[in-house]
């Protein structure tokens, strides 16, 4: 190994001491510690880029560890949180004000996508022909995705982690329950147990997290770099101020108001899982993190938070919808496509009907855009063009993306949950505890 390698390895171990030592003895809040290791993880990736591969397993296993916790903490606190509605009339309201909002807040999205992408043109001069063509892959129709929810055989559905199927039938073992009764009691306790279990183990899983987002950012930012954006200097930038715009006059607006709650308190209570988000650029990973959050920070019942926070990682798409819509008008001004008002309408709704459902994994959203690209005139091979030249980059975009999807499902949640006498103020407005 080279002296890089050697002080990489010293720097690192000192980081863990340090952020083992602020969590121990300062008691430094998690908010805190994963903050402090995702600067520490960018400026060293940055100036010893050469030997983050060292590290990278770290974030690896951390990945890993957060993966295991989706499906059975979606199934027993969803199935427990139908239980204790003890109505399922309830579900149907529920149900239709979150839907409603994502819908809504994906519709923000896209206007403030393509408005940034008409003002600030980011294809202006952009030549691709240089670009390795990349893989063309359009959405799944969408009736072929709404038969998909209903799963076939509900155990391969929790094996293969289709969130959607699992959503469904946790819904229905969970209403099965409650008319089961007095015999199907002993179920639901059993179930609302493990939820319980699920949830302790995301705590434990939290305390490392850290120490994983040090080790994925460091080897984001040494394999790419600020450099690897040369050529994508104007579409990062607007694709950055595009999700900060979104998430503060959006889900802030949202939240301050809306709601009439504070807002910085929602942020500060979101914010691991804002930083996991970005570490990982996987909303379906991020999702036990985002659940703890709701009901430890925000005060939101597991009613709420295991119902609306599933549902938001799979059919919320803030952040893909916003970069779709800029990508889009990136594409028409690198082909000279002439963009009017039908055209932005058909953007907009296919976007839509794209972004639900999209998977929650890196980069799902560029392989999007075959569909999107198409409605305004755009070929395969262009599209290929297209996304040869931004993929290489993508992880960097996507990085960003996936917070503002996190954060727009918190926010759905917290809006939910008050409307439906489901949020504990006294929690919201108190001191984060994870």
């Amino acid at each position: 190994m080279t002296a890089a390698h050697y002080l990489y390895i010293a720097i690192t171990l000192a980081v863990f001491g340090g952020l083992y030592w602020l969590g121990a003895v300062r008691q430094v809040p998690l908010w805190g510690r994963v903050f402090i290791a995702l600067a520490l993880g960018a400026l060293v990736g940055f100036f010893l880029a050469d030997a983050v591969g060292l590290t990278k397993w770290i974030g690896d296993v951390f990945i890993r560890l957060i993966k295991m916790l989706v499906v059975p903490l979606i199934f027993t606190t969803l199935v427990s949180g139908v239980v204790a509605m003890g109505d399922p009339k309830r579900l149907g309201s529920l149900g239709a004000k979150t839907i409603a909002i994502y819908m809504l807040t994906t519709a923000a999205a896209i206007s403030i996508g393509l408005f940034l992408g008409t003002v600030f043109t980011p294809g202006a001069g952009v030549d691709v022909s240089t670009a390795d063509p990349g893989p063309i892959k359009g959405a799944a129709p969408l009736a072929e995705r709404l038969i998909g929810i209903v799963p076939t055989n509900p155990v391969a559905a929790l094996a293969e982690g289709d969130v959607l199927a699992i959503i469904l039938f946790s819904i229905l073992f969970g209403v099965g329950t409650i008319l089961a009764g007095e015999k199907g009691r002993a179920v639901g306790e059993a179930i609302d147990s493990a939820a319980e279990v699920m949830l302790k183990i995301a705590h434990m899983v939290m305390e490392v997290a850290p120490y994983g987002v040090f080790a994925l950012v460091a080897w984001a930012a040494g394999t790419l770099g600020p450099a690897a954006l040369a050529n994508l200097a104007v579409l990062a930038a607007v694709v950055y101020g595009g999700c900060l715009v979104h998430i503060v006059l959006v889900h802030g607006g949202l939240i301050k108001l809306l709601l009439r709650l504070p807002a910085i308190r929602f942020f500060r209570g979101i914010f691991d899982a804002q930083a996991i988000a970005y570490s990982t650029a996987s909303s379906s990973a991020t999702l036990p993190v985002t659940m703890t959050c709701a009901q430890e920070n925000l005060g939101i019942s597991r009613t709420v938070a295991s119902s609306v926070l599933p549902l938001g990682a799979t059919i919320n798409m803030d952040g893909t919808a916003l970069y779709l819509g800029i990508v889009a008008m990136f594409a028409a001004q690198v082909f000279g496509v002439s963009v009017g008002m039908t055209e932005y309408l058909l953007i907009a709704l296919t976007v839509t009907l794209v972004s639900i459902g999209a998977a929650g994994i890196p980069s799902a959203g560029l392989f999007l855009l075959a569909t999107v690209l198409s409605v305004i005139g755009i070929d395969d091979a262009q599209t290929a063009l297209i996304i040869g030249f931004i993929l290489p980059f993508d992880r960097i975009l996507d990085m960003m993306r996936t917070v503002v999807n996190v954060t727009g499902d918190a926010a759905v949640s917290v809006a939910v949950a008050k409307w439906e006498g489901e949020l504990n103020e006294e929690i919201y407005r108190a001191e984060a505890t994870v």
